[in-house]
């Protein structure tokens, strides 16, 4: 991330935000209200999810419409140790990113000898199978879910408090957007976004585009089962309902609403998705009737979502002619 000496609205503002979720449990607690705790360590943990789809999304070009698997992946991989009487959190840990790293290999391999349409479909078909797997356990619950009977624990962290849930989440999520913000303009990173726009030059070159997207697929899984940990410890049990195909459009979702190939579209997109739709709720029961429509005007007339409307007042704020020099240092935005 390039070090700047004009503090721009697609910066800053997201970093106020960020500051200002780091004192949600002090908030809530002073005002006797654990649920907003709880309410925004869910945003932060799909906020997570989000940016990990938005690593082969947003910078390898790869809709992936299954990446509630690897969601799967990481809560599972709570509660199935858990029934076995593991409560170590370096385990859970370590079963999760393992599985994740051998499940996104196997799927990435297969799904991106296709693309597409093709590639969507096939990716939503793993995270079918796994749905289907998981219901078909019924020593684990089967459809009904598994309660995690012993949550994560690393030395004197016991994540079965929600606000320490809360805090850990907001760390990974930190580390996770100062991940995405330094590969994004890593060598890695830009030949994946070079990839994505033209994978015939990238091969011409000798970088071999399918292998870097493969890379790219695994490590956006194994992120993305980072959320799957926290959310098993945050509901303190597990259920077949997040593989559905449901979760992996939320997530695309948040991903578009924010800013697709943006470090903070992800954040941004997140806390509007569920924030939206928890006011919405409290008015109508209809509220999907009214969702469904805003979802579909901010995709028409904000094609990089609202990340690229806080670049839009990054330019409004600058001088022409500073504006197109950041355009060029810093193409794609933040």
């Amino acid at each position: 991330m390039n070090v700047s000496l004009d503090f721009r609205p697609s910066r800053w503002i997201p970093l106020l935000l960020l500051l200002a979720l780091a004192g949600v449990p002090t908030v809530a607690a002073g005002m006797e209200q654990p649920f907003w705790t709880a309410f925004f360590a869910r945003i932060l943990i799909y906020a997570i999810a989000a940016s990990a789809l938005n690593l082969a999304l947003g910078y390898g070009g790869l809709v992936s419409f299954g990446h509630a698997l690897f969601l799967g992946v990481g809560a599972y991989a709570v509660g199935l140790s858990a029934f076995h009487g593991l409560g170590s959190g370096w385990l859970h840990l370590g079963f999760a990113l393992a599985a994740a790293a051998l499940v996104g290999l196997v799927v990435g391999a297969i799904s991106l000898r296709t693309s597409g349409m093709a590639f969507i479909m096939i990716t939503l078909a793993f995270a079918q199978m796994g749905y289907f797997l998981l219901v078909s356990l019924k020593q684990y619950g089967g459809d009904d879910g598994l309660p995690v009977s012993a949550t994560s624990r690393f030395g004197p962290i016991d994540l079965g408090s929600t606000a320490t849930v809360y805090y850990a989440a907001w760390l990974v999520l930190v580390a996770v957007l100062w991940w995405m913000a330094r590969l994004r303009l890593a060598p890695f990173g830009m030949a994946l976004r070079g990839a994505r726009q033209n994978a015939r030059r990238i091969d011409a070159i000798g970088l071999q585009s399918r292998q870097l997207q493969l890379a790219a697929f695994v490590l956006s899984g194994m992120v993305c089962t980072l959320a799957g940990v926290l959310l098993a410890n945050l509901n303190a049990f597990v259920s077949p309902s997040t593989l559905a195909w449901t979760v992996s459009g939320e997530l695309i979702v948040m991903v578009v609403l924010g800013g697709i190939g943006t470090v903070f579209g992800p954040l941004l997109g997140a806390l509007v998705f569920l924030g939206l739709e928890e006011v919405l709720k409290g008015f109508t029961e209809h509220w999907m009737a009214v969702f469904g429509p805003l979802i579909v005007l901010v995709a028409l007339f904000g094609r990089r979502g609202i990340a690229g409307w806080l670049e839009a007042l990054d330019r409004r704020s600058r001088p022409p002619e500073v504006a197109a020099v950041a355009a060029v240092s810093n193409p794609g935005g933040l």
